[in-house]
């Protein structure tokens, strides 16, 4: 019963294009087989944002595999998935969307305490190619430092 809490899909591309502003935390709603397959770990952010239609926000783009053994009740791979957050939270997102170069990315996909699949978002800004050459230099800079300090 503890083994698929273990379970943490991350992003790693989205905090290398976009500097990171905000993080939330929001519910998926899923089907039996989406939640039987991300159990096991089969899942894939890559090329994953979010998207408000209605009110209401999506994600597109997050990847669930096919449950081995689900029949025809097994779901669509692909498929675009509700997002579970408060109002207050809905409207603050949807206000900052209306800036001109942020956008909403998935970060890191996990099972919480109770049981229930989360999903870490972030409000990121995008980041120029220069930037990202900046990113890179700090990250290594820091690496190293590390390196120095732990022998």
């Amino acid at each position: 019963m503890s083994d698929y809490r273990n379970i943490s899909i991350r992003n790693k591309r989205a905090t290398y294009d976009f500097e990171i502003l905000d993080t939330y935390i929001a519910g998926i709603v899923l089907t039996g087989t989406e939640i039987k397959s991300l159990r096991l770990g089969k899942a894939s952010l890559t090329d994953c944002y979010c998207y408000f239609h209605n009110g209401e926000l999506f994600v597109r783009g997050m990847n669930i595999a096919e449950y081995h053994w689900g029949t025809y009740n097994n779901h669509i791979p692909k498929r675009d998935r509700k997002l579970l957050l408060n109002r207050k939270e809905l409207v603050k997102l949807q206000r900052s969307l209306q800036d001109k170069g942020l956008s909403v990315v998935g970060l890191k996909l996990f099972i919480n305490e109770q049981g229930f699949a989360k999903l870490q978002i972030g409000l990121g800004k995008g980041r120029k190619s220069f930037d990202k050459r900046e990113y890179i230099k700090e990250r290594d800079s820091r690496k190293e430092i590390a390196q120095v300090f732990r022998k």
